[in-house]
């Protein structure tokens, strides 16, 4: 007898409370329905149901039982779905959303090489630093930098972000560099205004603490807050993943390196792993990928 079938009407009966309406639904009779209950019952060594004349109830080992069973169900649905799309070529219109920062330095290029493995695939990129609601802007994926997580999405680690204190060497001509972390209080800060509030939350070793600073200049974006810094405005925390040219260059000094900006995650966000189009499944595995590592590529070159 067929498992798989027989857990489907162990489901089926108990959600609806009955084994004439689930053989309804199934186009089955109630005997073959009994059978299959009888069989399901047989493989767990247990009672699962309580059956009267009027109605069929779950017993503790039946309720025990019905998650497993429904997500047996969800595993046999999601690989028919990849044996079906198996030797199909991923196509069709993918949204997707992050940073604007991530979407210059990082984000754009594996889109596009991803494009060149997949050209039927169209991408419609947007960007912007405040969270997008997927399911009211109609988002496939949106590539979060982030440690507050919405449970009632999925999430796929990609990879971490790192940041630096740094600051241009026409500000350090003008002030001296910082020795210790409380010396941040002397300097001018620069600050993105969805960020971290007025301080700085630093880790040296094991001891973690934060730092409260001032500053006169902030900003929602980090490509503003970048120019802010190169041209000397003050110290400023930035992602590594933005400016390892400037670092190699010297256009930026990094500053108390043995003090460790908070680490945030670079997440892939999407609403449901149950039937998830082709194209989708595929292009968060190849950004899992290409940011894989105990380091991320950008930090890796750093």
């Amino acid at each position: 007898m067929d498992r798989l079938t027989a857990v489907r009407v162990f489901v089926e009966v108990a959600d609806r409370g009955s084994l004439t309406q689930a053989a309804e639904h199934l186009d089955m009779s109630t005997a073959m329905v009994s059978r299959y209950l009888a069989a399901v019952e047989d493989w767990f060594e247990a009672r699962l149901l309580h059956r009267t004349t009027r109605k069929v109830s779950l017993t503790d080992a039946g309720l025990q039982a019905l998650p497993a069973c429904r997500q047996l169900l969800d595993l046999a649905e999601d690989a028919r779905h990849i044996a079906a799309e198996r030797n199909r070529e991923p196509a069709g219109l993918l949204r997707v959303t992050t940073a604007a920062s991530f979407a210059e330095s990082q984000l754009t290029a594996a889109l596009v090489d991803f494009q060149r493995q997949y050209p039927q695939v169209e991408i419609a990129l947007s960007v912007g630093d405040k969270a997008t609601d997927l399911v009211a802007e109609r988002v496939d994926l949106a590539v979060r930098i982030t440690n507050t997580l919405d449970p009632a999405m999925i999430a796929r680690p990609l990879a971490r972000c790192r940041s630096v204190l740094c600051a241009s060497p026409a500000y350090l001509e003008r002030h001296p560099a910082p020795r210790t972390a409380e010396d941040l209080r002397q300097h001018q800060c620069i600050a993105h205004a969805f960020g971290i509030g007025r301080q700085y939350r630093l880790t040296q070793g094991a001891q973690s603490f934060t730092v409260p600073v001032e500053w006169r200049f902030h900003t929602n974006e980090t490509a503003v807050l970048r120019q802010a810094v190169l041209a000397g405005a003050g110290i400023g925390m930035l992602p590594t993943y933005y400016l390892g040219d400037d670092l190699r260059t010297g256009r930026l000094l990094r500053l108390l390196p043995d003090h460790e900006p908070e680490l945030f995650g670079i997440h892939a966000i999407y609403l449901s792993r149950q039937h998830q189009p082709l194209a989708l499944r595929l292009l968060v595995d190849f950004l899992a990928a290409r940011f894989a590592g105990d380091q991320a590529p950008w930090d890796r070159a750093l």
